[in-house]
């Protein structure tokens, strides 16, 4: 048994994962009526993950901010705009999609026990609030704005503690980053069990009227993650931008995609910039922020399915409007939830710029969550490998400036 485990151990993670994702799909396709056993290994490995990653980020976020140390550079502001830039990017790009691919679709009831913010005001003050919230109440609800913000106060007022304090947090930090560690391990039964479930309950069938705006959708998607990223990391580091796209994809972007949730993808993402070897002063602050303010595929989300709604209704829009849309897109990403269907809900707030009734744009979250089976999880897939992109693409930018060539090696 002992030799079985280190043969297994000396396979690298994601071929671990792909094995647990073709066991998934073998398991729904032959013994389906096996339910709540196999099924429990993902509920499991996500809500390890979702219990991890709060506490994951206040440590880690705390621990870098008081050990800060004046003249040390760190490379936020880069980051935070290639978010910014990325989101409104694949907003637009999504517009454009709409107008060379109008579909439009089948209304359906809205689903129920869900209220959509009233407006764009309504989602920063959201945000606003969020800020504040309690500290406890914040971890134990994944508030993960609420959580920089304390991590961020806590670690600027640590800054002139005694090194033995800085010490203590520090150790904290690498032990509860041990444990992410060994929850990762268990991605691959996680990954089984989340495949066989939603083969074995949803199936595919439901989707099939839905085919063309699904393929509007991911197609943008997939447009985002191999072409737009690429070239904003092109334009950053200079160099050819996909073995790192792909290293990320493959890396971030496979956990996420079963996930459906770039909260529960963060410490994911925490690994993969430690295997890039990054500044975790950078990474510790960049990646658990991106989850809440880099949603690409949420802008995406967002504008497909509102002018698709626009589509249906026979409603006539000029290309500026449509512009105004991928702007409004972007800022309402910005403040979708980092779980699953998160972004689904601002649907109705980009539907009002259009004018289009509260009581149709529900229906069309009600049609959100319908395709949401693969939607949300190519959508958070996108999401979540672009906050380990980007946080790469700026500290290789800083690397090739300083001309350690090492970064070379590390996007290969």
């Amino acid at each position: 048994m002992k030799q079985i485990l280190d043969k297994w151990n000396q396979v690298s993670l994601v071929k671990q994962i792909v094995i647990g994702l073709v066991v998934g799909v073998i398991l729904a396709l032959t013994i389906p009526q096996a339910g709540q056993p196999v099924a429990l290994l993902g509920s499991l490995f996500v809500g390890a993950l979702k219990a991890v990653a709060p506490v994951l980020v206040l440590f880690l976020v705390m621990a870098a901010i008081a050990q800060h140390e004046s003249g040390q550079r760190t490379n936020m502001k880069t980051i935070i705009a290639l978010y910014l830039i990325g989101t409104f990017l694949a907003g637009l790009t999504a517009v454009l999609a709409s107008f060379l691919f109008p579909v439009g679709f089948t209304l359906v009831d809205s689903p129920e026990g869900f209220t959509a913010p009233g407006g764009v005001s309504e989602v920063l003050q959201t945000l606003l609030l969020n800020v504040v919230d309690n500290p406890v109440h914040a971890i134990a609800n994944a508030n993960y704005i609420g959580i920089l913000a304390w991590a961020l106060l806590l670690g600027f007022a640590l800054r002139s503690a005694p090194a033995t304090t800085k010490t203590m947090i520090s150790n904290l930090s690498d032990a509860i980053s041990k444990i992410v560690g060994w929850v990762i391990k268990f991605a691959p039964l996680g990954i089984l069990g989340l495949v066989y479930e939603s083969i074995s309950t949803n199936g595919l069938s439901a989707l099939v009227s839905y085919g063309k705006l699904l393929g509007v959708l991911l197609g943008c998607m997939a447009f985002v993650a191999f072409v737009i990223n690429p070239l904003i990391v092109f334009m950053t580091i200079k160099q050819n931008p996909y073995p790192l796209v792909f290293r990320c994809v493959k890396e971030s972007g496979i956990t996420a995609f079963f996930t459906r949730s770039s909260a529960a993808n963060i410490p994911v993402n925490m690994k993969v910039c430690e295997n890039l070897g990054l500044n975790k002063d950078s990474y510790s602050v960049s990646i658990p922020l991106g989850a809440t303010i880099n949603m690409a595929g949420a802008a995406v989300t967002i504008s497909v399915l509102t002018l698709a709604t626009v589509h249906t209704l026979g409603i006539e829009v000029d290309f500026l409007t449509a512009l105004i849309l991928s702007v409004l897109a972007a800022v309402c990403a910005c403040g979708a939830s980092g779980v699953a269907g998160g972004s689904l809900l601002l649907i109705p707030l980009a539907c009002s710029l259009f004018g289009i009734p509260n009581e149709i744009a529900m229906q069309v979250v009600g049609v959100g969550f319908i395709i949401g089976i693969l939607q949300d999880s190519f959508e958070t897939a996108l999401n979540s490998s672009t906050d380990a992109l980007f946080t790469a693409a700026a500290e290789f930018k800083e690397w090739r400036k300083e001309g350690k060539e090492i970064y070379l090696r590390k996007i290969g």
